[in-house]
């Protein structure tokens, strides 16, 4: 007679999960998601202009879509589990997945697996050598994971859901701080009379002539209103064209069409100089006018999706369109008394320090699931080991 019955061991994933094939016929469903390589959706960058979403697939909450292609190029088993209540689609190149019976294997359990850098790895290693080097989904199907009973699936899933929920409900409180931003400077726009931009504003013709700054030092603009490191591959670049910016000053990409709906601009927010490209323009607040408009609360102006509207609809151009120097100086803008500036200039500092805050509850959290998982596969290690004593 064992000791353990019940012994918990590897189990073949195929026999717990199935695909679905449900497509969006009728149209109804709208909303087109990606996966990213965070195991994330997203909005789909696609260009599905003139392209027939009937054959594309509806994903469900509870179902996984999964991207085998882009396995082996990324070392990343593409695989994101769909939380939300509306139903979304997706390429039809992904596959959808759900559990056969979610009383035997909870979804969240198996993404909680599939967290683990581990399991990357060893999706990566047997992918197949072909150019794409893909994980097809017969040797998906293959993978073994540890598979306890429901009860302690639930216990797990329950404990870094748990830890989720904390997070997000720290985030949304963001997006009230940020829809207090945007509501103060709408009603400002309403109430306040309009001046032009221009009149404030000059542009930062500052090059990095001495070399005082280096390849580390250069910094792209995203539409997300941020510096980013650059994508250029700058070693051995002769760097002294480049716009020095110190703190305070703006950065803007005037090529709009390469943005989507968004103008790439950034404003530098740190106590840090950057470097950026002379393909873009770089501006600040005029010294003499810094009395009657703060930096930040010109970048708020700016980060507004309203401005992003307006800056597509001004731009111009035949392949490439573009929102010029002169169309920025055009800007009409309510520029409020100095303490109004500084008072929502103060929430969103506020809003910007709980960013980071959330930021780091994100990171602190992602190490979690493979801890946990390892204490599956301890406590699966022990079992075993119980269950080999015979009485």
């Amino acid at each position: 007679m064992l000791l353990k019955h019940w012994v918990m061991s590897y189990k073949r994933l195929g026999d717990y999960i199935q695909l679905v094939d449900n497509r969006n016929k009728d149209l109804k469903v709208t909303n087109l998601l990606g996966i990213n390589i965070t195991k994330n959706f997203m909005p789909s960058v696609a260009n599905v202009s003139g392209t027939d979403l009937s054959k594309y697939k509806i994903i469900q909450k509870g179902q996984f879509a999964y991207s085998a292609m882009q396995v082996g190029r990324d070392e990343t088993i593409r695989l994101a589990l769909y939380t939300d209540d509306v139903p979304a689609i997706i390429s039809p190149a992904y596959l959808v997945i759900e559990s056969k019976d979610e009383n035997e294997f909870i979804p969240e359990y198996m993404m909680m697996w599939f967290q683990r850098p581990e399991s990357d790895r060893y999706g990566w290693f047997i992918s197949d050598g072909s150019v794409r080097a893909s994980l097809d989904w017969e040797r998906f199907c293959e993978i073994e994971i540890p598979i306890p009973d429901i009860d302690e699936q639930r216990k797990y899933v329950a404990l870094f859901k748990g830890l989720l929920t904390n997070q997000k409900v720290y985030e949304n409180s963001l997006a009230d701080l940020q829809l207090i931003c945007d509501t103060y400077i709408e009603n400002l726009i309403k109430k306040e009379p309009l001046k032009r931009l221009g009149e404030y504003i000059e542009l930062n013709e500052q090059r990095n002539r001495n070399l005082k700054y280096g390849v580390d030092d250069v910094r792209g603009v995203s539409n997300n209103k941020q510096f980013m490191p650059t994508k250029a591959n700058n070693a051995g670049r002769n760097l002294e064209k480049f716009y020095v910016i110190s703190p305070g000053e703006f950065v803007y990409n005037s090529r709009t069409t390469r943005m989507g709906d968004k103008v790439g601009l950034s404003y530098n927010n740190t106590e840090e100089t950057f470097l950026t490209s002379w393909n873009n323009t770089a501006f600040r607040v005029k010294r003499d006018a810094l009395d009657l408009l703060k930096p930040a609360y010109l970048y708020l102006f700016f980060y507004r999706s309203e401005f992003d509207r307006y800056a597509r609809f001004h731009s111009w151009g035949s392949s490439t369109e573009q929102f010029t120097w002169g169309d920025m100086c055009n800007v009409h803008l309510p520029i409020p008394s100095i303490e109004k500036q500084e008072a929502i200039v103060t929430i969103y500092h506020t809003l910007e320090t709980r960013k980071r805050i959330n930021e780091q509850l994100k990171e602190s959290i992602k190490p979690l699931c493979p801890v946990l998982m390892k204490g599956v596969v301890e406590s699966m290690e022990i079992n075993v080991k119980e269950a080999s004593y015979e009485i």
